[in-house]
């Protein structure tokens, strides 16, 4: 019975960790649309998002399905509670995502980003990236330590976010309020997108060790 609860966990465990890779890969191809204006890859991503949306849906009755069949105790109690958490975070990363991907279609042909900020959204891009896949190996390592060092990462995607906001707010900017609105709105999507990171490492970290992780 045992054996079977835990090949039942492991195996939400890799679905949820699959789903972090996918958003984070639906970020790469959302950052690649804003900044080339690539139509076609902007539908890319706008079409996978079923697939995201299909596994969020399979996990949470997975998970639901544990708690209800397995009565899970202690630390497995914690691990299906914090994946079934996690899998709604995995799924707003992966909107986040299809918003900044929305916004670089409707804005087709034109670029969506006046210059001045385009290497913000092109590190912005990066970080968020490499945030979605830090939350895709720490799901699968249950490793503490990698896990609190998500937040870490953050911090450049905050001063970032900051940067970007105060130069929008400049009064040397001339690029117009469309563009103004675009910014601030896609700066909060990838700040957002962050987030939801590392509120996984968080859950990561309290899954292994029981103790929640302060701001």
């Amino acid at each position: 019975m045992r054996t079977a609860f835990h090949g039942q966990l492991e195996s939400l465990t890799e679905l949820l960790s699959s789903m972090c890779g996918l958003a984070g890969l639906a970020m790469e191809r959302a950052t690649q649309a804003l900044l080339k204006a690539d139509l076609a890859m902007s539908e890319q991503v706008i079409t996978d998002h079923d697939q995201l949306t299909e596994m969020q849906t399979r996990a949470e009755e997975a998970a639901f399905a544990l708690l209800a069949l397995q009565a899970p105790v202690a630390g497995d109690l914690r691990l299906v509670v914090g994946s079934l958490q996690n899998v709604a975070n995995a799924e707003r990363m992966g909107g986040l995502a299809l918003h900044v991907a929305k916004i670089a279609r409707r804005r087709h042909p034109s670029y969506t980003l006046p210059d001045k900020v385009h290497g913000y959204f092109a590190e912005m891009g990066r970080i968020a990236v490499e945030l979605g896949n830090s939350a895709r190996d720490v799901v699968l390592s249950h490793d503490p330590d990698q896990a609190a060092r998500i937040s870490d990462e953050d911090d450049a995607m905050n001063d970032l976010h900051q940067r970007l906001f105060s130069a929008v707010l400049d009064e040397e900017w001339e690029d117009g309020v469309t563009a103004a609105v675009d910014v601030t709105l896609l700066g909060r999507f990838y700040e957002r997108s962050a987030d939801h990171a590392v509120e996984i490492g968080r859950r990561v970290v309290f899954e292994a060790t029981g103790q929640t992780v302060s701001d």
